[in-house]
This record gives C-alpha cells, sequence and structure tokens, in this order.
C-alpha cells in the first residue's frame, strides 16, 4: 500500500488520486469514479469531489490502494 502525506486538513479525491500516480488528469478521475472502480474505505466512492482525511483508504480497482497521511 502506497501513502501519499497532505500538510492540509482534507483533499479533493480526484487530488489524492493524482498526488499518487493513479491518474494522470482531473478526466481520468471522472471516468474511473464513473465505472464504479474507486472505493474511500471500504465504501465505493461517487464524486471526485469527495473530501479525503489521513487515515482514509483510497482503493482503485486493478490500479492499487492509498492511504493519505498526515505530514503536519
Amino acid at each position: 500500500m502506497q501513502e501519499v502525506g497532505i500538510h492540509t486538513e482534507f483533499i479533493k479525491l480526484q487530488q489524492a488520486l493524482k498526488l499518487a500516480g493513479i491518474i494522470g488528469q482531473g478526466s481520468d478521475a471522472k471516468a474511473i469514479i464513473a465505472e464504479g472502480l474507486v472505493y474511500v474505505n471500504g465504501v465505493q466512492a461517487l464524486e471526485r469531489g469527495k473530501k479525503i482525511r489521513p487515515n482514509d483508504v483510497i482503493e482503485v480497482k486493478g490500479l492499487g490502494t492509498v492511504k493519505i497521511i498526515s505530514e503536519e
């Protein structure tokens, strides 16, 4: 599982996916979310603007798993 650190209280799901290198741009996030491939803490994510906080785990089926950590 890859870890991605953030310096803020939260980031949006599409930003987290970009930071992790899972997607290249925002339109990629829209596509994989629409296909039902993205899960946050085991629950399917349906919006790319979902707030992701430290200790959240994002799983993208077939592409990997990322844990968000705090870098404060």
